[in-house]
Parts: C-alpha cells; sequence; structure tokens
C-alpha cells in the first residue's frame, strides 16, 4: 500500500462528519472519504434540526463535545419548543436551518481540524487481515479509481447511498439522495466479509418555489422569542435578537385525496416496485390515506430551505408519485394553486446492516476495528445518525489508544436508549428516537443534557477546559440556587397574600419556602419575582434547570430509586465466551438468542425479546448472581 492513516470514516453525512471530527480531536489520524465534496453534511430531506426526542439527542452530542449543536445554532432561522403544553420531559427543541449554509460551515470544520485529512473518493472494498483473536480484523480500504489506503480502523457511515435507488412512480435509477451518485460496490465486500444487510426506504416531498405559493392564506407558525442555543458554547443571548424566518400550515383536503387515491397504484411503493421498509413514523402521504382512511386532511408544514433561497420545503407531503400526480397533489392545497415544483419527491431505497451484529460501543462482533454509525445502522434522522458517529469516532479512537471504549448506559440519555434498542433489540424499519423510547425520561431532560454527559466527555478528553469551567460555575448556580429557595421562607403577611391573590394563589395561612410555593400548578420562577426581591439574576439555562429539579423533585428522587434498583443487572458484565447452550434450564429460543446477540451485561440480557424473566432467573443462578 502506497498510503496509511489510523482511521478511516467512509461517508461525510451526519454520522460521518461527527465520527471523523470525534476521532481527529482525540489524536487520531483519521481520513474521511465523501462521494462529493459537495455533498458534506448535506440535509437531503428537512431543513431542521431536533424535534420530538431528537432535539434531546442534539443536546447530548453537544455535552459530549460534539459539533451539531454549535453548528445548528450559527444556521437557526427559527427556533421552537415543541410540547411546551406537557411536562419538562419531552418538551423539545427544534429548529429550521439553512441547509447550504450548515454543510458549508461543517465542511470548513472538517478542513480546519487537525489530522484529519477530507477526501472526494468513493470506497468500494474493505481490506483485512487474519486477527489474533481469530477474526479477521480491518486494515484497509480500496476505492473506485484504484487508491489502496491502510489503516487500523474503518467506519462505515453511508447513510442512504449504499447500493441507493431513486423510485418516481413508474422509473426507477441508481442514485444517492438529491441526485448524487449511489455507493456501489461496497456492499458485496460486506456480505463477503459475512455482515448481514437488510433493504430500507425512505422518501422526501417536493420542493417548491416560494413565488408561486400565495402564504398570506396559510395558517403562520413563527419562532419563540429568546430561544436558548443548543450549544453551551453559544452565547445564551445570541438569538435574542434574531429575525426568524416564519413557517407556516397549510391541510390537505378532499380535492387532493382524491387525486391521490385515483392514482395510487401509480405509486412506486403500491405498485411493487419498491420492497424496502420504510420509516412507520414519517410515512408518505399516500400511506397516510391508506392507514389513515378516515381522517379527511392531513397537516403539512411549509419550511424555508435557507435565507437565500426560494426553495420551499412541504413537510409531511413524502411521496413516490409520478411527476404529473405530484402537480396535482400541490396545486390542490390552498394557496398552492400556480405552485412550481423545483425538486421532485422521490423514494429511496438502500443498504444497511442488521444493528445487532454490533456491541454497545458500534463495532462489528465479527471484524475487528470496524464499526458502523447512522443510517447504515438502520435508523432515521440527522440527530440519530450525529448521535452514532460521535460515538462510534469516540470508541474507535479509545481502542487504538488501548483505553476502555465509551458505553453509555440507557439510564444516562437518549443516545444510550438509542444504541441499546439497536444492538439488543434491532430493528425492522428506520429507527425514529422518540421520548417514549425511554423509561428514564424524566431523568433525561433536554435541560440537564450537561449534568448528564459532560462529565464523560470531559474523561474522554472532547470538553476543553473552559469549556469544562463554565459547566462547573453553571452545576453550583443551579444547586446554590436550589438550596437558597428550599431555605428562604414567606410569612402570611398582607403583602405577600396581595401578590399571591394576583397570580390566582390562595393566601397564606402559614409560612412557606419559596421552594415549596414553586412547585404549585401555575407557578413559575419568573411570577415569584415580587415574592423574592432578594434574588439575583441568572441564565436562563440556571432559572430552567432549578424550575424543573424543585417542581419535579418528588419525581426525580423515585426514578432515581428505580435506576439504582436495576443498576446491579445494568453494571454486572457477562462473560464474553459465556456458552449458553450449556446452562442446564434455559429454553432453547433463549440460549440462542443470547449466543447470537452476545449481550454485554445481565441488564442487556433481560431486554432481549425471546429471553423471559425465568431464563434470566436461570442465567442469574448459573453465574451465582443473587
Amino acid at each position: 500500500m502506497n498510503l496509511s492513516t489510523q482511521i478511516i470514516v467512509i461517508g461525510a453525512g451526519h454520522a460521518g462528519v461527527e465520527a471523523a471530527l470525534a476521532a481527529a480531536r482525540l489524536g487520531c489520524d483519521t481520513v474521511l472519504f465523501t462521494l462529493s465534496l459537495d455533498a458534506v453534511a448535506n440535509m437531503p430531506c428537512n431543513p431542521s434540526i431536533g424535534g420530538t426526542g431528537k432535539g434531546h439527542l442534539v443536546y447530548e452530542i453537544d455535552a459530549l463535545g460534539g459539533e451539531m449543536g454549535r453548528a445548528a445554532d450559527a444556521v437557526t432561522l427559527q427556533s421552537r419548543t415543541l410540547n411546551l403544553g406537557k411536562g419538562a420531559a419531552v418538551q423539545s427543541k427544534r429548529i429550521q436551518a439553512d441547509r447550504r449554509k450548515y454543510a458549508a460551515l461543517m465542511k470548513r470544520t472538517l478542513e480546519r481540524t487537525p489530522g484529519l485529512r477530507l477526501v472526494q473518493g468513493e470506497v468500494v472494498e474493505l481490506l483485512t487481515e487474519p486477527g489474533g483473536d481469530g477474526r479477521p480484523r480491518v486494515c484497509g480500504v480500496v476505492t473506485r479509481i484504484g487508491e489502496r489506503l491502510a489503516c487500523e480502523t474503518v467506519i462505515i457511515a453511508t447513510g442512504t447511498y449504499l447500493d441507493g435507488r431513486v423510485f418516481v412512480g413508474d422509473r426507477n435509477y441508481a442514485a444517492g439522495p438529491d441526485g448524487l451518485l449511489p455507493a456501489q460496490g461496497l456492499s458485496d465486500s460486506l456480505r463477503a466479509l459475512g455482515i448481514t444487510l437488510m433493504r430500507f426506504k425512505t422518501g422526501t416531498p417536493a420542493r417548491v418555489k416560494r413565488q408561486s405559493v400565495d402564504l398570506s392564506v396559510l395558517e403562520l407558525q413563527p419562532g419563540e422569542e429568546c430561544p436558548t442555543p443548543y450549544s453551551a458554547d453559544t452565547p445564551e443571548d445570541a438569538f435574542d435578537d434574531l429575525g426568524q424566518l416564519p413557517c407556516h400550515i397549510v391541510y390537505t383536503n378532499a380535492e387532493t385525496h382524491c387525486v391521490i387515491r385515483e392514482n395510487i397504484g401509480r405509486s412506486a411503493m403500491y405498485s411493487g416496485q419498491i420492497h424496502g421498509t420504510g420509516p412507520r413514523y414519517c410515512p408518505s402521504i399516500e400511506d397516510k390515506l391508506v392507514r389513515f382512511a378516515d381522517k379527511p386532511r392531513h397537516q403539512l408544514f411549509v419550511e424555508p430551505m435557507g435565507a437565500d433561497t426560494d426553495e420551499l420545503y412541504i413537510q409531511g407531503f413524502s411521496t413516490s408519485l409520478p411527476p404529473d400526480v405530484q402537480h396535482a397533489m400541490l396545486r390542490s392545497l390552498d394557496g398552492f394553486g400556480e405552485a412550481e415544483i423545483m425538486r421532485y419527491a422521490y423514494a429511496i431505497e438502500y443498504d444497511c446492516a442488521d444493528p445487532t451484529q454490533l456491541t454497545a460501543d458500534l463495532a462489528f462482533r465479527t471484524v475487528g476495528g470496524l464499526y458502523g454509525a447512522g443510517q447504515f445502522n438502520g435508523t432515521s434522522g440527522y440527530e440519530e445518525a450525529a448521535a452514532q458517529g460521535l460515538v462510534a469516532g469516540i470508541n474507535a479512537a479509545l481502542r487504538l489508544q488501548g483505553r476502555e471504549p465509551m458505553i453509555l448506559p440507557r439510564a444516562s440519555s437518549y443516545i444510550g436508549t438509542l444504541i441499546d434498542d439497536l444492538v439488543v433489540k434491532g430493528t425492522n424499519e428506520p429507527y425514529r428516537m422518540m421520548t417514549s423510547r425511554s423509561e428514564y425520561r424524566l431523568l433525561l431532560r433536554q435541560d440537564n443534557a450537561d449534568a448528564r454527559l459532560t462529565p464523560i466527555g470531559r474523561e474522554v478528553g472532547l470538553i476543553s477546559d473552559a469549556r469544562w469551567a463554565a459547566y462547573e460555575a453553571k452545576q453550583a448556580q443551579i444547586t446554590a440556587e436550589c438550596a437558597r429557595l428550599e431555605s428562604t421562607h414567606l410569612s402570611p403577611n398582607e403583602s405577600n397574600n396581595a401578590i399571591l391573590e394576583t397570580l390566582g394563589q390562595p393566601a397564606l395561612t402559614t409560612g412557606i419556602s419559596l421552594a415549596d410555593l414553586l412547585r404549585r400548578p401555575g407557578i413559575d420562577y419568573a411570577a415569584l419575582a415580587p415574592l423574592d426581591p432578594a434574588r439575583q439574576a441568572l441564565p436562563r439555562a440556571v432559572v430552567t434547570s432549578v424550575e424543573v429539579n424543585i417542581k419535579y423533585a418528588g419525581y426525580i428522587k423515585r426514578q432515581l430509586a428505580e435506576v439504582k434498583r436495576i443498576e446491579k443487572r445494568e453494571e454486572y458484565r457477562l462473560p464474553a465466551d459465556l456458552d449458553y447452550t450449556a446452562i442446564s434450564g434455559l429454553r432453547i429460543e433463549a440460549a440462542q438468542k443470547l449466543t447470537r446477540l452476545r449481550p454485554l451485561t445481565l441488564g442487556q440480557a433481560t431486554r432481549i425479546s425471546g429471553v423471559s424473566p425465568a431464563d434470566i432467573g436461570v442465567l442469574m443462578i448459573y453465574l451465582g448472581i443473587k
């Protein structure tokens, strides 16, 4: 071989970007391959970052030292917090991003990162050699033009490019997203190594010219005032004077549904052309009409693609129907009578790996030095991809440095939940993160992502001294303010009761702490200001955490007790060479699944489908666990 490096990352989408940055920042010589330098960190679907459950992932990526949150803050067109009418556990930030500026910023960040080389090229083959543990291990790659590059580790983050095929009506052709070339050849190389691949499908709606749409008749969806940034490195007041671009809402109607139903047989999905499994939680519009036949209309979101483009993204209108039907569908919508399509909607099929072949550090069990991340692991979404890329990049670097892998338990993060779900349960459809996926969601809030994960990012080596000092200062402020509210009491005097009356609260008959008053329904931290003249001004992020910690103190305490109760199972590591077939009393199905999936811990074993509580009991007796 004429060239060598330590870590090769294949694919420069959201997973590949985070993987390469993490590896290089941890001191490993890294090469990032992309099919096109013009498609780095591309957003082929929504021009947005965050959303329900996904916003949590972005905060966690930032807390560990990843890049997505910083970049998202820098290109924000609009910011909103979803589920504000619900509890703190399910509130999620979502921004509209300038997709071209985001891609350009990420490309520039990659270019300026020491120890990282960004190369336009297609990897078509993995090279391996016998490993000392009896497994083959990667030792290099071969590109389409015949270049051979030696390495110690490979991270595959191919997104939807791997043997990609685009479908529009009765037409289909080999392609990646946004009309780019597909990655061909690498699938065969992976199969030759014994890696099981699956075929998944996703899709995207049409992009429409802004001037051809009458936005004045649509429902306006403005951004929120003074939003909190994703990144701890972004000044808290960065968005206070941001001229946010509005989004709009429109609804399908009877005419829209008639057009779709009359032509549904022309959809690539319903004509039998598409064989890949699509995302359950982001179906095409024709799939919505079939699955929700009783619904008279469906909500669509009209979103800007950037500040310097006239493209509008019609969220919720994904389809694989042919062009003439796409025109008819769009023009049936209010305000879209003269709509001009700039990019047609399409569905795309692609190869991805069965994630149960991976361990919790995102390494393949059967091939040494090989990692997977992002949609290649069966997920859907930029945020899920970036989270896995960060974990894979960190662990690839830690492996080369002879350090223990970073494995995040379910109780620590949504990232830990995501990876645990993938490697233990697997997925038969593109996996999407939602707050309902976690049994610990009250502990895994957006506001405390830094408290949960920044110490881990610091230990790994991705949190700078300045960032760590700021983190410690913030946590000290939260602790001090919670203690002050608990220890500051109000007396039942006329002045205090008059203020409470204006807040719609009953008068005091006995003394009460400010913390107990804050726990009352209808009272928030800001409302307490007239009763608390001694308070000091605090950052919004600190106030948010203080308020949540006090209001939900009892619930948080109970959930922490539950975590502690099951902690023993999560911490008990199962022997890597355990012969499950030799354990008397273990059912055949359980033994087979435990042998195939090789759970790292007893806790993981309990979550494997087909392994019953009785099987776990037998396993505990065999291992002498009480």
